[in-house]
C-alpha cells in the first residue's frame, strides 16, 4: 500500500490549484519547507508570502488578502496556528466570516520526536468551538488534495488539519470528497467505528480483526468535523446500536465529543472514545506514541467489544 503524508499532498495540491486559480495566495510563518508550502513558493513566488515567526501577523495578513478578493491559504504547525493566533482567528477571521483557509500541519501525536510542545491534541476542539468555522481532517493524501480544491471553492473561514507522517493511501481517483459529508468505508451492523485522519486506517484494520471474531463493524470516515454529518451518525446509531470514535486528538472536544452531542439529542446509544485521554504527549516515534497513548487498531477492537457489551 502506498503512503503519503497529508502535508505533502497539501503542498502538491496548492501548486495544482495555483495553476487554475490566480486568486489563490499562500502565506506561511517561516515553516514552508515543513508545511510544504515551499512547493507553491517555487511555482508562484509572486503569490507566496513568508510572514516570519509571527502567527498573529500571518492570520491578520491573510484577512487583508481575503478582503481584497483573494483566497488566502495560511499555514503553520497546528500548535501555533490555533494556539498563538487564536484571538486573530476568532475576531478577525470568524467573526466577519472572512474567506481565510487555515491549513495547519504537524497535528497530533505523530509529530513524534518534536515532543509535547509541538504535538497539538487540542486544535480540533479549539477550532470547532469558534462560530462560522468549518473544520476538516483528511484521512489520506487523495482526500487531502480534494479537500484543498473544495476549500478554494468554499466561501468562508476554514480549518484544515494535516499531519507530518506518511499515512496509507485509502482512496482512489473515484473517491469524491464533499464538505459536511462522511462516508461508509466498510459495512457492518454490530457496531459503528467513526474515525478521522490517521485513525481511519486503524479503524479499517480493526474492522478486519473484528471480522475474524464474527463481529461486523461499520467503518465511517468523518472527514468533516464541523458541520458534522448528523444524518449519517444517527443512521449508524439506529442500525448498529453502539459507536466507537477514533481520533488522533484529545477525547475532549474533538470528534468523539461531536458524535456524542449528536446521539445524545437524537438517538442515545453507547459511545466509546479512542483518543488521547486528557494528557500531553511526549517525544518518541509516531508508532511508539500511538501505542502508548492507546491509538491503535487493537485499542479500537477493545473499545468496540466494550461498546457492544453495553448495548
Amino acid at each position: 500500500m502506498s503512503k503519503m503524508a497529508t502535508r505533502d499532498a497539501y503542498g502538491k495540491a496548492l501548486v495544482k490549484l495555483g495553476q487554475v486559480n490566480d486568486n489563490v495566495v499562500v502565506l506561511d510563518a517561516d515553516l514552508s519547507k515543513s508545511t510544504k508550502t515551499n512547493d507553491f513558493k517555487v511555482a508562484f513566488p509572486e503569490r507566496f508570502f513568508n510572514m516570519g515567526i509571527a502567527e498573529q501577523n500571518l492570520i491578520g495578513a491573510a484577512c487583508g488578502f481575503a478582503t481584497a478578493g483573494k483566497i488566502p491559504f495560511a499555514s503553520s504547525f497546528a500548535m501555533f496556528a490555533t494556539g498563538r493566533a487564536f484571538e486573530i482567528i476568532r475576531n478577525s477571521v470568524a467573526y466577519p466570516k472572512l474567506n481565510v483557509k487555515i491549513c495547519a500541519t504537524h497535528a497530533g501525536l505523530t509529530v513524534g520526536e518534536d515532543g509535547a510542545s509541538h504535538e497539538s491534541v487540542e486544535d480540533i476542539a479549539i477550532m470547532r468551538a469558534i462560530p462560522n468555522m468549518t473544520v476538516l481532517v483528511p484521512a489520506d493524501g487523495i482526500e487531502a488534495e480534494q479537500m484543498i480544491f473544495e476549500a478554494a471553492k468554499f466561501n468562508g473561514p476554514m480549518y484544515v488539519r494535516l499531519g507530518r507522517s506518511a499515512v496509507p493511501t485509502l482512496f482512489d481517483e473515484n473517491y469524491k470528497f464533499q464538505i459536511g459529508k462522511g462516508n461508509i468505508l466498510r459495512e457492518g451492523n454490530d457496531v459503528s467505528i467513526i474515525a478521522c485522519g490517521i485513525m481511519v486506517n486503524e479503524a479499517i484494520l480493526a474492522h478486519e480483526a473484528l471480522k475474524l471474531e464474527g463481529i461486523n463493524a461499520r467503518v465511517i470516515n468523518m472527514s468533516t468535523i464541523k458541520p458534522i454529518d448528523k444524518d449519517l451518525i444517527i443512521t449508524a446509531a439506529k442500525e448498529t446500536g453502539a459507536i466507537v470514535t477514533a481520533e488522533e486528538h484529545s477525547i475532549i472536544g474533538g470528534l468523539g465529543s461531536a458524535v456524542s452531542e449528536v446521539v445524545s439529542e437524537d438517538c442515545p446509544v453507547v459511545v466509546k472514545k479512542v483518543g488521547v485521554k486528557d494528557t500531553f504527549g511526549e517525544s518518541g516515534t509516531p508508532a511508539e506514541l500511538l501505542k502508548k497513548y492507546g491509538l491503535t487498531a487493537e485499542d479500537i477492537v477493545i473499545a468496540a467489544k466494550e461498546a457492544i457489551a453495553k448495548k
